[in-house]
């Protein structure tokens, strides 16, 4: 009988270490919220920085499509954004095709790309030009705000709308 007690005793010890208590379980799920709420922070941050990069890039691309266009068709700059786009196999000064059609649309990677006219010449060609890149969300989609005119500098702004006053990025 005793050997038999023995048994079943040594049989729920067996069974009880062949898992994980609650307490460990706790512990591991403690442990995975913590890496998590160090992580998704970080994560967020470089989702903002790699947006704010990427509409650095694409008023470099504006800049460069702007100065191309006004050597190709010879009447100023572009009007606006979408005459920079539309298809690059049949070019023309309202459809120049030399930015992507979804940066013709004025948003790209998180950020919204104002293009605005500011002078004219007689004829009405654009003369002067400014484009801002702002935001979708602040705090969520980039901190930054950037502006660049036919003068190719592009300026920044921490907390609102850039423009000619602002600082040029290093």
């Amino acid at each position: 009988m005793q050997a038999s007690k023995n048994k079943t005793a040594s049989s729920r010890r067996g069974k009880r270490s062949a898992g994980f208590t609650l307490i460990e379980l706790l512990i591991v799920v403690a442990v995975i919220m913590v890496i998590a709420g160090i992580a998704i922070p970080n994560f967020i941050r470089s989702k903002m920085r790699a947006n704010e990069a990427g509409a650095v890039a694409n008023l470099r691309t504006i800049t460069t499509a702007s100065v191309v266009y006004n050597t190709t068709y010879g009447v100023g700059f572009a009007p606006s954004l979408a005459a920079l786009g539309g298809d690059p196999a049949a070019p023309s000064a309202t459809q120049a095709g030399l930015i992507d059609s979804v940066l013709s649309t004025g948003v790209k990677s998180g950020y919204i790309f104002t293009y605005k006219v500011l002078a004219t010449d007689a004829a009405g060609n654009t003369q002067a030009y400014s484009v801002n890149a702002d935001p979708i969300t602040p705090g969520t989609t980039g901190d930054r705000h950037f502006y660049t005119d036919q003068t190719n500098v592009i300026r920044v702004n921490l907390t609102a709308a850039a423009g000619l006053s602002d600082s040029p990025i290093q």
